[in-house]
Order: structure tokens, then C-alpha cells, then sequence
């Protein structure tokens, strides 16, 4: 918001002229005129990251294969020089993807493709568990994969038990993973996202 001051009034000839001085609050620095991205989006497949990291500035963001007539990030247009068959698979996979929202309560996932996505979250744990919990969620379902008031919750919470991003978020395409899958870790599964939250209070 700018605050305009009159510093001097000089009359010439029948005309006042009243000189202004502009005084712009921290809101109108160069810094602060962008608006701040709520999250940014990584694609990996496996252990590799594609692309660039996407910052997501809307409410709600696209992810998706191919979406017609859609905006968003699209992963198809990521490109790597080898791919697994695997990956080629689960690229095929993704279709319409996922739609990712910031509510008031949290973020959440709406799984808008054929297949299900799977999605571990700190705010989805179980309070003072140590096991890895991942949800599957089916075509057509949505989840709250980050929950503010949760979250608030864990940041006092022991974090002495390894590295640990409390506002990290983990999506991963049509395969599974944790005590429940084949899959171990992640970076087993040929298609996953990674949703870093920046100032989600």
C-alpha cells in the first residue's frame, strides 16, 4: 500500500501544485510484490530426478501424463535420455494424474487417474510411531495428505531417530511401497513425486 504525504504546497500563477511524497510499506518492496509459491513439486523416477523443481504459486495445481486441455505440470514433457521399461509402464500410467489443493485445513490429493496413487506423509503417521505408513488411494478418491493442525503437533516431536522433513510429502504413481510392497523405500518405485510444502501456516 503506498502512503502519499504532502510535503509542500507552492502556489504558481492560479495553480496550487502540491508536491507528494511516496512512501511504500515492506509490501510494495520488489521482494514481496511476487506472490510466494506454497510448495514445490519434484518428479523422480526411481532414484533420479526429472526436471526441474515446479513451484506452485495457485491454490490448486495439475499433475498429470496428459490432461487435455489442462494446465498444471505436466510430467510427459519431461525428458530423460534412458528410460526403464518399468518407468515407460507407470509414464503410461499416470494419465490424468493428481490434483493437488491448499484448503484451509491442509493440502490434499485428489487422485483423478486410472490407477492408484500411494502417499506417505509425517502428518499421516501414527503419533509416536516409528513404522512407515503409506495409504493407498483408489481412482476417483481423495486424502489429506498434509495436515496443518497435525503438523504443528510434530514439530516438537523427537526427531532424533535420523533425517526427517516434517514437511515433506510423497506420491508415488500406480506401485506401492513400505513393509506392506516389495518396494522398501521410495526410490524403488519407477514414478513418485515429492511435494515440498514452503509456509503452509
Amino acid at each position: 500500500m503506498l502512503e502519499l504525504k504532502a510535503e509542500s504546497v507552492v502556489k504558481e500563477g492560479s495553480r496550487l501544485a502540491t508536491f507528494w511524497n511516496l512512501e511504500a510499506d515492506a509490501s510494495m518492496s520488489p521482494d514481496a510484490t511476487k506472490p510466494s509459491h506454497w510448495c514445490s513439486v519434484a518428479y523422480w523416477e526411481h532414484r533420479t530426478r526429472v526436471g526441474r523443481l515446479y513451484a506452485v504459486y495457485d491454490q490448486a495445481v495439475s499433475i498429470f501424463y496428459d490432461l487435455p486441455q489442462g494446465s498444471g505440470f505436466c510430467l510427459g514433457q519431461l525428458n530423460l535420455e534412458q528410460r526403464s521399461e518399468s518407468v515407460r509402464r507407470t509414464r503410461s500410467k499416470i494419465g490424468f494424474g493428481i490434483l493437488l489443493s491448499k484448503e484451509p485445513d491442509g493440502v490434499w490429493a485428489y487422485n483423478r487417474g486410472e490407477h492408484p496413487i500411494f502417499v506417505n506423509s509425517p502428518t499421516l503417521d501414527a503419533p509416536g510411531g516409528r513404522a512407515l505408513v503409506v495409504r493407498k488411494v483408489p481412482p476417483g478418491y481423495s486424502i489429506k495428505v498434509f495436515d496443518f493442525e497435525r503438523s504443528g503437533l510434530l514439530q516438537h516431536a523427537d526427531a532424533a531417530h535420523g533425517p526427517y522433513d516434517p514437511h515433506s510429502v510423497r506420491i508415488s504413481f500406480a506401485k506401492g511401497w513400505g513393509p506392506c510392497y516389495s518396494r522398501q523405500f521410495i526410490t524403488s518405485c519407477p514414478c513418485w513425486l515429492e511435494i515440498l510444502l514452503n509456509n503452509h501456516r
